[in-house]
């Protein structure tokens, strides 16, 4: 993600806002149906923990003054995050965003939580179309290391996702993006990720996923940064939505990852995503697990457990 991130969240920011505007529409019967702001609220914890002693805690509270589901909101949201780095001290901080989402058109849905901590823009926005299969993301946070804290370092991470359909049942991903650290380091990443569906009403596939970044500047604070980093992980993955649209997903994987003046080493994943139905409007929750032992902050030999969770309800 980039130095372009800030021009395209600012240029989200001013244009989404047409979520708030109000709509009287006609119902079966021709009488006036209220399909106006919905109020709503909601709350999100995020969660990490990693082998070298880093814990984080971020709490945020969603106030929106228009609710319409997962995809059409407006509103904001204020999030307040406990850093305790492996080494140094424990800091804190407070954060307010714009919490935004709507589509463009029937083919296009866009999603962006943009703010500041008081020093700086940081967030998040993404556009997609509807089947997933483009998309552009930007993404900016400060880098959660003794060094990063202390003395400020944030990334800009912008880059853009396609899909390429091989066959029926074969999928290949491609997504590729370009991450600014504060500072001289920047990195170039590249990813692919072939998918195979093995069975399609159990939604079963296997997966390639392979990675590759290349730091400019390796090494150059306290976070993982070395000047070649490749990962191949093959993995499983169960994808299953119930008749009433709770969505499941598991996935797992065991693989080889090598990083410049080191040997190759194992690479693990695992992921259980919960949500609620996509289509409703009237609430939204969702829980997920990440496990993963290639983190920013660590190297090779590193673990890393993230897990979070939120509900929004309208009232």
């Amino acid at each position: 993600m980039s130095r372009i991130a800030q021009t395209l969240l600012g240029g989200a920011a001013g244009s989404l806002l047409i979520c708030a505007a109000p709509v009287v529409a006609q119902d079966s019967d021709g009488e006036r149906a209220d399909t106006g702001p919905h109020p709503a609220a909601g709350m999100e914890v995020w969660a990490s923990t990693d082998s070298d002693g880093t814990n984080v805690v971020k709490v945020l509270g969603r106030a929106l003054w228009n609710f319409e589901g997962r995809e059409k909101f407006a509103g904001i949201a204020v999030e307040h995050a406990w850093f305790s780095p492996s080494v140094g001290e424990n800091e804190e901080d407070n954060r307010v965003y714009l919490d935004l989402a709507d589509h463009i058109g029937a083919n296009w849905r866009w999603k962006a939580r943009i703010g500041t901590d008081g020093d700086t823009i940081l967030g998040s926005a993404e556009l997609r179309r509807t089947d997933w299969s483009h998309s552009f993301f930007v993404d900016r946070e400060i880098v959660e290391t003794d060094q990063g804290l202390r003395r400020k370092i944030y990334y800009t991470f912008a880059g853009a996702s396609n899909d390429f359909k091989i066959s029926d049942g074969t999928t290949l991903a491609l997504t590729a993006g370009l991450q600014e650290f504060s500072g001289k380091n920047e990195r170039l990443h590249l990813r692919g990720r072939l998918v195979q569906v093995l069975k399609a009403d159990a939604g079963l596939s296997a997966q390639l996923d392979t990675r590759y970044y290349h730091s400019t500047e390796p090494g150059e604070f306290d976070y993982y940064s070395p000047k070649d980093f490749i990962r191949i992980l093959p993995l499983l993955q169960v994808r299953r939505v119930s008749d009433s649209g709770w969505m499941f997903l598991g996935a797992g994987g065991l693989g080889k990852q090598h990083s410049t003046g080191g040997g190759w080493k194992s690479a693990r994943f695992a992921q259980f995503r919960l949500e609620s139905p996509r289509s409703e409007q009237h609430f939204d929750t969702f829980a997920e697990i990440v496990y993963t032992n290639d983190s920013i902050s660590g190297g090779p030999d590193y673990d890393y457990l993230m897990g979070r969770a939120g509900m929004t309800f309208r009232f």
